[in-house]
């Protein structure tokens, strides 16, 4: 029999097709590029890693190479934190008039300089001003920028894309951390700093750049268009002040603040207070690192309660419950096991904490001028965090050992918990800016 004939083809291979999982894979891949929530968890995870948690793994090493006190040179890196707080204000009108992609990418730009200058600095006055530098960056890439972008790309449902983000970069410490001692081993922290730097450089500023280059939306809630729109933002500037000037916001500042500042002295004074209960120094690491477990339980949670509950309800509860955790950790001797378990449950409030700050401002005042609210906010927050470790030592010396101390943080943080009672307006947002969850009256 004749041979069949061949095809017209014949002495060429026709190309394959690409396989279904390389094609899903480079899809995926593409559509991450340009999806802000996913090109923001990856950079808040970096920006947070370099910036914030590769500090204290390098501190002792900088302080034993340079001769530098440990309270100089963690002074510095307070600074930076005292910097992001004041800097949030005008990057969050910035971010409200303009949207985040030039701000954000040159902010990562700015970031990759201070590292390089951190770990070129030659006295502790360059070193101290390096930070600060830092701290400029910080207010441009961390979480106040990312949490006003995500509520204007995703309203109305920007609670599940702040939830995303938060849990991803709760990962910060466990992915830079050991990177960061990992890298300590083989290299001088100025070394590390340079490293870092680079990875700031490769990995944040294309994506800031490329992934929020979308239009910036106009707020949802009483969103309009052209003229309109323009006399809509005119008008929100001047309700800004009259905003901040008003009962809730001053009383949300001043709960949200106070609770900031107990929820992070109990965190660094954990490991000290277990132990003179009598906890092994391994053992009060694992409280520690349980309570960061529990922070992305309670994060997890978060969607859940504000479907079910009103802002000021939320708002109460949680800050009361951290009270009743630092009041068990004050005044509760042992076991140990009881213990930790207290301190999981306060680790839960500080994750819900986050996306209280993070939802405070829509959920009380629409999505209009969230950047500049939310940077006014932000400020003594991120101010009482930075003093914080400072104060919480300060207070454990006067009062006589960590669990007065803990007993002094308790009265603070009942004293949130009651002014959180007069944090809700007497209106609410539109309702597209609450599109799925109560309005924040509560029933």
């Amino acid at each position: 029999m004749p041979e069949a004939a061949e095809p017209a083809t014949r002495g060429r291979v026709p190309a394959a097709p690409p396989a279904a999982g390389t094609r899903s894979a480079r899809d995926r891949a593409r559509r991450a590029l340009h999806s802000p929530l996913a090109a923001l968890c990856v950079t808040e995870i970096t920006s947070w890693g370099v910036l914030f948690y590769a500090f204290p793994v390098l501190a002792p090493a900088i302080t034993r190479d340079t001769g530098w006190s440990t309270g100089a040179v963690t002074a510095a890196f307070s600074a930076a934190l005292i910097v992001a707080a004041l800097g949030g204000i005008p990057v969050g009108r910035a971010l409200d008039r303009r949207g985040p992609r030039a701000l954000m990418t040159g902010g990562s730009l700015l970031a990759v300089l201070a590292a390089i200058a951190v770990a070129a600095a030659p006295n502790l006055w360059c070193f101290a001003a390096a930070w600060l530098l830092a701290g400029v960056a910080m207010s441009t890439v961390l979480y106040q920028p990312a949490f006003a972008a995500l509520t204007r790309y995703y309203a109305p449902r920007h609670v599940t894309a702040l939830t995303t983000l938060t849990l991803a970069a709760g990962l910060a410490s466990t992915v830079f951390a050991p990177l960061t001692d990992a890298l300590a081993s083989q290299l001088s922290w100025r070394g590390v700093y340079l490293v870092l730097a680079v990875v700031l450089a490769v990995v944040t500023v294309p994506l800031h750049w490329l992934a929020l280059r979308r239009p910036w939306p106009p707020p949802r809630d009483g969103a309009a268009d052209g003229n309109e729109h323009d006399q809509a933002r005119a008008r929100s500037g001047a309700a800004v002040w009259g905003t901040v000037r008003s009962g809730p916001f001053v009383l949300l500042t001043i709960a949200l603040t106070l609770s900031a500042f107990t929820m992070y002295a109990v965190l660094v004074n954990l490991i000290p207070l277990l132990t003179s209960r009598g906890a092994g120094s391994s053992i009060a690491a694992w409280a520690l690192g349980l309570g960061g477990i529990g922070q992305v339980t309670g994060r997890l949670g978060y969607r859940a309660l504000a479907r079910r509950t009103g802002v000021r309800t939320r708002t109460v509860w949680i800050l009361a419950l951290s009270a009743a955790t630092t009041a068990g950790l004050a005044v509760i001797p042992g076991p140990v096991g009881l213990l930790i378990a207290i301190a999981f449950l306060a680790g839960m409030t500080r994750g819900i904490a986050t996306l209280l700050q993070a939802t405070a401002v829509s959920d009380r005042w629409g999505t209009a001028a969230y950047g500049s609210l939310s940077g006014i906010l932000a400020a003594p927050i991120t101010a009482a965090t930075a003093l914080a470790p400072f104060a919480g030592a300060a207070l454990a010396a006067g009062l006589g050992g960590y669990p007065h101390m803990f007993l002094a943080l308790t009265a603070a943080a009942v004293l949130a918990a009651l002014s959180a009672a007069g944090t809700a307006p007497a209106t609410a947002p539109a309702p597209a800016a609450t599109a799925g969850r109560r309005t924040n009256k509560d029933q």
